[in-house]
C-alpha cells in the first residue's frame, strides 16, 4: 500500500510538469519527432520543382517543417529551447533506423516472397539505404538545424519582432541553413561516387528557393498557430 502510495505521489508532480508545457509546445514537439523520421523515408524520391529542370530530394518538404518548427519555438519559447529539441530529435532517428534495420533483417514470410516478390524488393530498395547516407542525413541534420535557430535568434535584436521582420528572418535563416544541409549531405554520401556538381548545385538552389519562397509564410502560421493553441488552453476551464 505504501509502495503504491508513493508512486502516486511520484506520478503527481510529473504528470503537473507535463500540463505545464504550452499547448502549442506539445503539439510542435511530437509533430518534430514524426517529421525527423517522415524526412529520411521520403527522401528516395527526386521531385521536379515546376516550371525549372531543379530537382530535389523530397526528403526537403518534412525538413523544412523542422526548420519552421524549431523557428516557431525559438520565437516563443528561447533559443535553448529549440536547440534542446534538435539534439533530442536524434533519439526517433536511431530509433528509427535501428527498427528498420531490425524489419530488413527479418525473414520476409512466404505469402510474400510467391505473391509479393516485386513489393519486397521495392520496399528493400527503399529502407537499405547505404551506410553513407545514413551517416550524412544526422550530419547534415543536426549542423543546419542548429545553425538555423542560432542565425534566427541572433537577427532577432531588442524588442518583439514584426510579422515582416519575422519572416525576413525566417528567410534568411531557412536559406542559408539549407545551403549548408545540401552541402553536407551531398558531398558525405556522394563525394567520390560520381561528378556532383550538377546535383549540388541542383539542391543547393532548389532548397534556397524553397527557403525563401515557402518558410516565410510557414514560420508566420507556426508562431500564430501556436499563441492560439496557448490561448485556448489558458482559456479553457480547470477541471
Amino acid at each position: 500500500m505504501s509502495e503504491t502510495k508513493n508512486t502516486q505521489e511520484a506520478i503527481g508532480p510529473m504528470a503537473e510538469r507535463a500540463m505545464a508545457a504550452p499547448m502549442g509546445l506539445f503539439v510542435y514537439i511530437i509533430l518534430y519527432g514524426g517529421m525527423t523520421v517522415l524526412a529520411g523515408v521520403v527522401a528516395f524520391k527526386q521531385v521536379q520543382l515546376w516550371p525549372s529542370d531543379l530537382a530535389v530530394e523530397a526528403g526537403i518538404f518534412p525538413f523544412l517543417l523542422l526548420v519552421v518548427i524549431t523557428s516557431t519555438i525559438a520565437q516563443l519559447y528561447g533559443q535553448k529551447l529549440a536547440n534542446r529539441l534538435i539534439w533530442i530529435g536524434f533519439l526517433p532517428l536511431a530509433l528509427s533506423a535501428a527498427l528498420i534495420y531490425l524489419v530488413l533483417s527479418l525473414p520476409a514470410s512466404s505469402e510474400m516472397l510467391q505473391f509479393r516478390a516485386e513489393d519486397l524488393a521495392a520496399f528493400e530498395r527503399v529502407l537499405g539505404q547505404t551506410p553513407r547516407i545514413l551517416m550524412a542525413g544526422p550530419a547534415a541534420y543536426i549542423t543546419s538545424l542548429l545553425l538555423n535557430v542560432w542565425i534566427f535568434s541572433r537577427l532577432r535584436g531588442e524588442g518583439e519582432a514584426t510579422t515582416i521582420g519575422l519572416m525576413i528572418r525566417g528567410a534568411i535563416a531557412s536559406a542559408l541553413s539549407q545551403a549548408l544541409d545540401s552541402i553536407i549531405f551531398v558531398t558525405l554520401a556522394f563525394y567520390g561516387e560520381f561528378d556532383i556538381t550538377n546535383l549540388l548545385i541542383g539542391q543547393v538552389l532548389a532548397k534556397v528557393t524553397l527557403s525563401i519562397i515557402l518558410v516565410p509564410f510557414l514560420i508566420t502560421f507556426g508562431v500564430k498557430a501556436a499563441k492560439w493553441l496557448d490561448a485556448r488552453e489558458q482559456a479553457a476551464p480547470a477541471e
